[in-house]
């Protein structure tokens, strides 16, 4: 499968719903937590591939704004599983020169949580190899309505004018200002929604749904799911015959 691949044509940032622990753990009849920690080994397997590809960014759905309506024993034994995945893997990021990212209102994690993000994205600033970004605590929707919100305050307090109001300043004022939009956005597990994940970002980004249930999701998948990308003709509202003259 990789000799089907054009390394010249990768995406630069691939983003990824991981959608199906808790189907995963009932279709293996076991509790939903260990679905969710059968979760992190495949987010291992998944960092590592991209690293060894040289992809430039990668961003994973990882706690929505949603997912804190879920049964507390559940929420809990989350924050547990990611205590532990930074503890972890923070050797790790430092040797593979990963740079540790994250958007979403993180001030709503528990304090814990938050020095240890906090603690990993500052240990990690100066790395210059793939930009991993967990989603925590992230909705696309709220994202949109906090840059709104920015953007009021610096028209208030003078900062700008109405007419200095734009899309890059939009993008600007997003979670995401320091890295390239999605090229492609994967979603396991066979539901084809978006389910408020970087609504504003992935206006031009190819999208690749598959059956695979998060834990199952291997490297031949992620592979797969690249070359489908690079079978697509992106064309930003542009016509064929133009990007054939550019």
């Amino acid at each position: 499968m990789p000799d089907k691949i054009d390394l010249s044509r990768l995406p630069r940032h691939i983003a990824i719903i991981m959608d199906g622990n808790g189907r995963w753990a009932k279709k293996h009849f076991l509790p939903r937590v260990e679905g969710h920690r059968q979760g992190v080994k495949t987010v291992d397997r998944i960092v590592t591939l991209c690293t060894e590809m040289k992809i430039e960014a990668l961003t994973l759905y990882s706690f929505s704004e949603e997912n804190w309506n879920r049964p507390l024993p559940e929420v809990n034994a989350l924050m547990k599983i990611l205590d532990q995945y930074l503890n972890r893997e923070l050797e790790r990021m430092m040797h593979e020169n990963i740079r540790f990212n994250t958007i979403g209102h993180i001030d709503e994690l528990p304090t814990a949580i938050q020095d240890l993000v906090r603690y990993a994205e500052n240990k990690t600033r100066e790395n210059t190899g793939l930009v991993l970004t967990l989603a925590l605590s992230y909705g696309g929707r709220q994202e949109i309505l906090d840059a709104v919100r920015t953007i009021a305050r610096q028209v208030r307090d003078g900062e700008i004018s109405l007419d200095e109001i734009d899309f890059p300043l939009l993008s600007r004022s997003l979670t995401t200002h320091d890295l390239p939009e999605p090229d492609l956005l994967i979603r396991t597990s066979g539901e084809l929604r978006i389910s408020n994940f970087l609504l504003y970002q992935i206006a031009y980004t190819e999208l690749h749904y598959t059956h695979v249930l998060w834990p199952d999701f291997k490297e031949d998948d992620l592979l797969s799911a690249v070359i489908d990308f690079q079978k697509r003709e992106r064309r930003f509202g542009l016509t064929q015959e133009q990007i054939v003259k550019a």
